[in-house]
């Protein structure tokens, strides 16, 4: 008898081994899937690493683009509200200021303002440049002062008729402008 039932349990032990193989065997199929752990650290981690990356950089790429616009935009308001800075351009252009700014003129270069546009020659000395009377408006004499006559230094002139302005006739002349101004 005791051998009987060790023959019938070592047949019952030998069906319960082929069933879990056969169980293990079919696992991670349709029907019961598996997931190991190595193919988890090895290919799903750096599928989703790789995306994310990606994803991340497309994002970047973006708001560096938006951060740089804004940036400009707020630039050209400040410039437009309080002039581009402490110092003014000698570069041929438009330029526009709210406050007076430091313009420095070499030989030869013309800056012409607009209706309203003021100057005060600072160091140097220029001519002023008209086609017709009244050229610059002296505030500071009271006076006009006609084309091609020379700029008195720290009197405060007006262009009260577009294209009025100055030339430099010093190697180097520094002029205080306040509003619309093109150098050429």
């Amino acid at each position: 008898m005791k051998r009987k039932l060790m023959k019938w349990t070592a047949v019952l032990a030998l069906v319960l081994v082929v069933a879990g193989v056969s169980a293990y065997a079919t696992a991670g199929g349709q029907n019961d899937p598996l997931v190991s752990l190595s193919y988890l650290n090895e290919t799903f981690l750096t599928t989703v690493t790789e995306k994310v990356q990606e994803l991340i950089g497309s994002r970047d790429a973006e708001l560096k683009t938006a951060f740089s616009e804004e940036i400009a935009a707020a630039e050209r308001e400040i410039a437009a509200e309080y002039g581009s800075g402490s110092e003014g351009s000698n570069l041929p252009g438009e330029y526009e200021t709210t406050t007076f700014v430091v313009v420095t003129l070499e030989k030869g270069q013309t800056l012409v303002g607009k209706i309203g546009c003021e100057l005060m020659l600072r160091v140097g000395s220029a001519s002023c440049v008209a086609d017709s009377s009244p050229g610059l408006v002296d505030t500071t004499a009271g006076s006009t002062l006609g084309g091609g006559k020379a700029l008195a230094a720290n009197h405060l002139y007006m262009a009260t008729v577009d294209g009025r302005g100055l030339t430099a006739t010093a190697n180097t002349v520094k002029v205080l402008v306040r509003g619309p101004y093109t150098i050429y």
